[in-house]
């Protein structure tokens, strides 16, 4: 139905709650692309979900999956990371998961971030991931570091839950939550407010 739509890929999360083996994965994701052209992504967050695409695993897939080309990691390992691009010789397309370690990933191989934190600040983790590719490293560093204290506050709470605040605060008008979620604290959301200014975001 997303091919059909005018997707140009998927992003395919790891099944929650049925736990699976790392066999019962290859299968998972070898059904999901006998079922559509598009590029898939894996999508390895195991912190919400509780199953974690091991390296070993990952590579397996990408090997015999013809259209799984590439892995959202969002375990928080730089290690992991650097076993999966060790054993797919650097071929798999690595995007951090974790807007705090994307420049680390980088330094493996990782060719960008699918991120929350360039909601608020696109531009910054753009000409983060242009200043590394084109060499500057430091330029790049600088920028990660700086965003650091940031990154905290829009992880304070369940992300959608700081990055939805933060989009309002800016006067975009993201609207409420959908339950289960709830609003942000008032204490986390005055921490938020105050990252955000401290970084130099306009607030509405």
């Amino acid at each position: 139905e997303a091919e059909e739509a005018g997707a140009d890929g998927i992003l395919a999360v790891t099944p929650y709650y049925n736990k699976c083996t790392q066999g019962g994965l290859v299968r998972y994701y070898s059904e999901i692309a006998e079922c559509t052209k598009l590029p898939i992504i894996m999508y390895n967050v195991p912190g919400r979900t509780g199953c974690n695409i091991l390296p070993e695993t990952a590579a397996k897939i990408f090997q015999e999956v013809e259209n799984v080309v590439a892995i959202k990691e969002a375990t928080g390992s730089v290690a992991q990371a650097s076993q999966l691009m060790y054993l797919t010789d650097g071929r798999i397309d690595l995007y951090s998961g974790e807007d705090g370690i994307v420049v680390p990933l980088m330094s493996i191989g990782a060719i960008g971030v699918i991120s929350v934190w360039s909601n608020v600040a696109p531009k910054d983790v753009h000409d983060m991931c242009m200043a590394f590719f084109d060499g500057d490293t430091k330029k790049a560093m600088e920028i990660q570091l700086k965003a650091q204290p940031l990154i905290e506050a829009l992880f304070s709470e369940v992300n959608p839950i700081p990055v939805k605040k933060a989009l309002n605060l800016m006067g975009m008008e993201a609207g409420p939550l959908r339950s289960p979620l709830t609003e942000m604290t008032d204490a986390n959301a005055a921490k938020l407010a105050e990252a955000m200014k401290n970084y130099g975001i306009k607030l509405a």
